[in-house]
This record gives structure tokens, sequence and C-alpha cells, in this order.
């Protein structure tokens, strides 16, 4: 993240005292939703009940799912947090230099072209290096092997590297909508030298879904409750919390039963 402006560290300073959190704390919220475009948060911040998600008008997951406190001040300080950088400069500008190279201009130490400006967020995984530059400008760029290629990505906000397929080059991002493979982006520029593999994969067999053992003969089954927490094999850390919190729905409403909700939930925690 690039470093705060005295006006920022100022608003930051504010808003820690306003929340009772730590400055610490605020600056990886920020960085969260910074990483986010503004509009969605993946953290890991232990004073906000550790590992959780937000989403700008939407879902708001803290580790501590009952604790709805704690739900509406991570909400909150997210939305506080979108609203000032969308609408106040509290980062320093990376001054511009002279490309010694190629004439023109380029962001000092930067890899991708000049003209994207400076991205929401960036990272590498492996041999690929990524940066994401949100609306108006609406590009993904990407380089692998000092080769850089520029992707529109549409409506999607890119979060980060989600996961490298196989042996190839093909690449998942995470965005609001869950994983874009940038092979479904249009190429803007460069070689596109993102390539899906094409060495077979071994598909495994599916994992045997749970059954419940019941001990009391005159107990069925709750299909509400076999609908809602029946998850494929390959689901992702975010699919099983958007169960729990489903689960965790039903039970409120009396839909389900303590026993059946603390069941379920255990199962489910043991597939992160």
């Amino acid at each position: 993240m690039k470093p705060l402006t005295p006006e920022g560290q100022q608003q930051i300073n504010a808003i820690a005292s306003r929340y009772g959190i730590s400055q610490d704390a605020t600056l990886s919220m920020l960085q969260s939703v910074v990483n986010g475009g503004g509009r969605m948060a993946q953290f890991n911040i232990y004073e906000l009940g550790g590992g959780g998600q937000w989403m700008q008008g939407g879902m708001t997951m803290v580790g501590d799912m009952f604790n709805y406190s704690l739900k509406n001040t991570v909400n909150n300080l997210c939305q506080e947090l979108s609203n000032l950088i969308s609408s106040q400069n509290i980062f320093i500008n990376i001054p511009q230099a002279t490309n010694v190279f190629g004439g023109g201009f380029a962001y000092a130490g930067n890899w991708w072209p000049s003209e994207l400006g400076s991205p929401s967020s960036s990272g590498s995984q492996n041999n690929i290096k990524y940066a994401f530059f949100p609306a108006p400008v609406s590009r993904l760029a990407i380089e692998v092997n000092s080769e850089v290629s520029v992707y529109n990505t549409l409506d999607h906000h890119i979060s980060g590297v989600s996961q490298q397929q196989g042996g190839g080059f093909s690449v998942l991002f995470s965005s609001q909508y869950g994983y874009v493979d940038v092979l479904n982006l249009p190429l803007v520029s460069g070689p596109g030298t993102i390539k899906h593999d094409t060495t077979p994969i071994p598909i495994a067999a599916p994992a045997p879904i749970a059954t419940v053992v019941q001990t009391n003969p005159a107990i069925q089954p709750n299909p509400v409750l076999e609908a809602v927490a029946a998850i494929p094999a390959t689901a992702t850390d975010i699919d099983i919390f958007n169960k729990i919190d489903r689960l965790a729905e039903l039970f409120n409403k009396g839909i389900l039963t303590e026993e059946e909700f603390s069941s379920k939930k255990s199962e489910l925690l043991s597939r992160l």
C-alpha cells in the first residue's frame, strides 16, 4: 500500500479511535478494502475476530459468526474506509519518472505500462506477476517470463490470485463474483502468454457425502438441512463459510434444531 498523506494518517487515527481498535488493525483493514477495489475485503485481523470477508451492500462474515455486534462493527468500518478512499486522496502520489530506455514516462520501478497508472492491488505467484487497475481503467496487467499482457477486466474487481491450474499458465483470479479465469477476459495488448495446460489431469472420484446416523428411529433426516449443507468436494473456504452462514439463519428462524445445526457446522468446519 502506498504511504498515507498527513491528512490521511489523521483520518485513520480518528477512525481507529472511534471504533476502539489499534491503528495497525485499521491500516490492515484499509489495505484489504483497497485490494478489493473499495467494494469488498478479505481479511484476517485478530482484533476483529480473525478471518472474515465484507462485500459492499451485501454479506459480512466474521470468525465469531453469532457475534452480530462484531459483524456490525466490521461492516461499518469497511464502509467508512471505502467512502474515505473514494472521496479523498489519502495516499501520497508516486511521481512519474522519465523512462530512459524509450522516452515517454513510466512509474519508477514498476513493470506494467505507465498509461495504466497505479494499481489498486498487485502481487505475484511463482513466475507470474499481476497488477489490477479498477474502473475507469478496468485493466489487468500480467507479466510472465518478462512478457507483459494487458486484459480488459470488464466489471470484475480483482483482489488476488486464487490458484494456478496444473502445470500450465491458466490462472484464476478472485473477484466479487468468485473466480475468473484470465482466458475468459478480452486481451487488450501483449502476447497473451497465459494458456491452458493441455496435460490431462486425473479426475478424482467425488468424496462420499456424509450421512447422519439416527439413534432414534422416530427422528427422520431433515431435508432442508441436507439441501443447504450439501457441498461438493471442490468447495472453497468461501463456499463453506456461506453454507455455515445460511445454516445459522435457518437455526435462528427455528427451522433447524440446535443439534442439527451444531452437527452440520462441525462437519463443514472440518473441511477447512
